[in-house]
């Protein structure tokens, strides 16, 4: 950055038309020393980026808004509490443009919901959140006198000694998970070693057998839906595929021999149409695992012509 930008992005740069008796930057440009956040100065409100103290829920949407959340507020002196002002941050939620009222309680030292939203209320009870019960400002106050602090500090030695098992319980759990790192350590990197080992055996695997996914390690619950599943027997295939023939064949005959001779001649086709289909397996296999090219359209077509000579040869015989 050169030195006349870096002075202008300072706000330092005097233009030349400048002289000293039209006094500062702002008043010569006219403008305010906060830009936009003092647009309304006039009315005693000024531009903020108000943080929200607490939880609460919107009262538009009833949605809820977490602590920290930032807005943009307009901040005005709505009053006193003695010589302490009390502040009024308006904003909009950016879920609903609900307007949102928050005014500091100097007096309690916290801030006070006016309008819009909803405080959230997040009590816990300290026995089953097993947590100390601190104490109060009323009780604070009371430990000036002798006597009730001597009856405090009773009650806490005898609290003491109460939770006495409870943390020795967990003294005994934090030395256990902290003293030997390197050995939990250890542990950690094996389980990711073997981990890493049967994903990359799983993948190979899977690789071998042609797959592009990694396949799971069997199961149970694989092993009994396999053995229940079960695939139609080569004598079913072959039955129906003969009563098609049966059911596609003129029922009228010619003679009795000639029936035999058909149906000698069927028995001939279809095992010439099983041989054909393992032939076809066969290559498909020998396809899919790479030893030998896959056939082309040409030597499929010539290989079907030959069986069909074949046929043709055996009905004339």
């Amino acid at each position: 950055m050169s030195s006349l930008a870096a002075a202008r992005a300072d706000n330092f740069y005097y233009p030349p038309e400048w002289t000293p008796q039209q006094g500062g930057l702002n008043k010569f440009h006219g403008q305010h020393a906060l830009r936009e956040r003092a647009r309304k100065l006039d009315q005693g409100i000024l531009i903020i980026r108000f943080e929200m103290p607490f939880n609460v829920w919107c009262g538009g949407c009833h949605s809820m808004i977490a602590k920290g959340v930032r807005f943009n507020a307009e901040k005005k002196q709505v009053g006193n509490y003695y010589s302490t002002k009390i502040w009024s941050f308006s904003m909009k939620a950016a879920c609903c443009r609900q307007e949102i009222v928050i005014q500091t309680d100097p007096q309690n030292c916290d801030y006070v919901i006016i309008s819009g939203a909803q405080k959230k209320t997040e009590e816990y009870d300290p026995e089953d959140a097993e947590t100390l019960v601190l104490s109060s400002d009323a009780d604070k106050g009371k430990l000036a006198d002798p006597l009730y602090r001597l009856e405090h500090l009773g009650e806490d030695a005898q609290r003491a000694k109460d939770a006495e098992p409870l943390l020795v319980r967990m003294q005994r759990v934090s030395k256990i998970k902290h003293e030997n790192d390197y050995s939990l350590n250890r542990s950690l990197r094996a389980q990711l070693r073997e981990q890493k080992q049967r994903v990359k055996s799983e993948t190979d695997y899977s690789k071998k057998l042609g797959l592009s996914i990694r396949l799971l390690p069997p199961s149970k619950e694989d092993t009994d839906e396999a053995s229940r599943t079960k695939f139609a027997h080569k004598f079913d295939v072959n039955r129906k595929n003969k009563r098609a023939a049966i059911i596609a064949s003129s029922i009228f005959s010619e003679g009795l021999g000639k029936h035999d001779r058909s149906v000698g001649e069927f028995d001939q086709r279809l095992q010439l149409l099983a041989k054909r289909r393992k032939m076809d397996a066969a290559a498909v296999h020998s396809n899919l695992i790479g030893r030998v090219k896959p056939l082309s359209k040409s030597a499929v077509s010539s290989r079907g012509q030959c069986a069909e000579r074949r046929v043709s040869i055996s009905k004339i015989s």
